[in-house]
C-alpha cells in the first residue's frame, strides 16, 4: 500500500474509535429509570431516583403468595430477624446507585431475597433495553451477573 492509503486507513480507524467512544458516552443518568423484568421472568423491578441516587423496588411477582402459608411472600431469609416479616412485594432490592457520568451506575448494593444476602453492585446497559447487573463481594471478578429487560408496566 502507498503511504497515502495507510494514512487514510489510520485516520479512519482513529476517527471510528473516537466515534464509538463518543456514542458510549451519550448515556444519560436517568436512562436507567423504568420497569424491568428480571432474568427468571419472576418479578418486575421499578428503578427510580430519589435524592440524586437510584433505587429499585419489586413491583410485581409472578408468584406473590407463599405456597406454605397461603399469605404474601415474606423476606424470610433476611439475616435481620426484624426484617423477616416484611413482604417481598415493594421491597427495595437496588440501593444508592450513582451515575459515573458515562455509562455505568455504581457504588450501590443489590439485595437477593432468594438467599437473604446483599452484594456490592454496578449496573450498565448491554443494549438499549437490557440491563446488565453485576453483584459481587469485594471485587467485581467475584460475583454473578444477571440481565433485566425493560418493559412497560
Amino acid at each position: 500500500m502507498k503511504a497515502k492509503t495507510w494514512i487514510l486507513l489510520l485516520s479512519f480507524l482513529v476517527s471510528a474509535g473516537w466515534s464509538i467512544e463518543a456514542m458510549a458516552q451519550k448515556r444519560k443518568a436517568d436512562d436507567v429509570l423504568g420497569t424491568y423484568l428480571n432474568e427468571e421472568r419472576s418479578g418486575k423491578i421499578e428503578v427510580f431516583k430519589k435524592d440524586g441516587k437510584y433505587f429499585g423496588k419489586i413491583i410485581w411477582l409472578r408468584d406473590p403468595i407463599d405456597r406454605e402459608t397461603g399469605k404474601p411472600k415474606l423476606d424470610k431469609l433476611n439475616p435481620d430477624p426484624n426484617m423477616r416479616k416484611n413482604p417481598v412485594l415493594n421491597m427495595l432490592v437496588l440501593k444508592n446507585f450513582v451515575f459515573d457520568g458515562t455509562d455505568e451506575w455504581e457504588d450501590g448494593t443489590i439485595y437477593d431475597p432468594k438467599n437473604g444476602k446483599t452484594y456490592s453492585c454496578y449496573v450498565e446497559f448491554e443494549s438499549v433495553t437490557r440491563l446488565k447487573i453485576r453483584g459481587y463481594i469485594g471485587i467485581s471478578l467475584l460475583g454473578r451477573t444477571t440481565y433485566w429487560n425493560k418493559v412497560t408496566k
